[in-house]
């Protein structure tokens, strides 16, 4: 069940997909406060002082995402794409700190519901990329459930609506895909 508010937004993605300059001004404005939290849960773990900035990733995002030419569905499809966009972008900065002759720790993503910064559930954002891209070989909706909940934020009815499935069902793929994770990761010993 989508609201007035998420109406209004889906209007201003398609006027955007349009080439409406003010839609796209207007749609910034009106998704940034919830951009911005995906960007600071994202960059929770990162070490102080971090040349990416939460700022920044959302504004990286979400230039990679309007101009995209893609026929958004609503809100919760576009803040599905934006937690996917972060991803990418965050994987190519950890793989740009790993090359650098300094090295770093690539940082840190947590999959418990109740997501802690800092817990022992935190793990390698580029080892979560790779199991996502496995669990995606093997089970495409697996993978975006699991990237549109604990990359985007997503609650599960929003989930439901955005992939057209029963909550039961975005439920029941989550506790599979966590399952799946958790076994990768103890086959690696993480």
């Amino acid at each position: 069940m989508t609201g007035p508010r998420d109406d209004a937004i889906t209007l201003l993605l398609h006027e955007c997909r349009a080439g409406d300059g003010t839609a796209e001004r207007q749609l910034f404005e009106a998704l940034y406060a919830e951009l911005k939290r995906v960007a600071d849960a994202l960059m929770a773990s990162e070490t102080p002082g971090h040349t990416l900035q939460p700022t920044a990733l959302v504004h990286e995002a979400y230039l990679r995402l309007v101009p995209a030419g893609v026929k958004w569905q609503d809100r919760a499809h576009f803040m599905a794409m934006a937690a996917r966009a972060m991803r990418r972008i965050l994987v190519d900065h950890a793989r740009a700190r790993r090359r650098d002759k300094r090295g770093g720790r690539a940082r840190q993503v947590t999959l418990a519901d109740d997501a802690v910064p800092g817990t022992a559930q935190d793990l390698d954002v580029l080892v979560l990329d790779d199991l996502l891209d496995r669990l995606e070989q093997l089970d495409e909706r697996k993978a975006r459930f699991i990237e549109m909940r604990y990359l985007a934020g997503l609650g599960n009815r929003e989930i439901a609506e955005a992939a057209g499935v029963s909550e039961r069902t975005v439920k029941r793929e989550l506790q599979f895909g966590r399952a799946w994770l958790r076994k990768e990761l103890e086959d690696r010993g993480v």
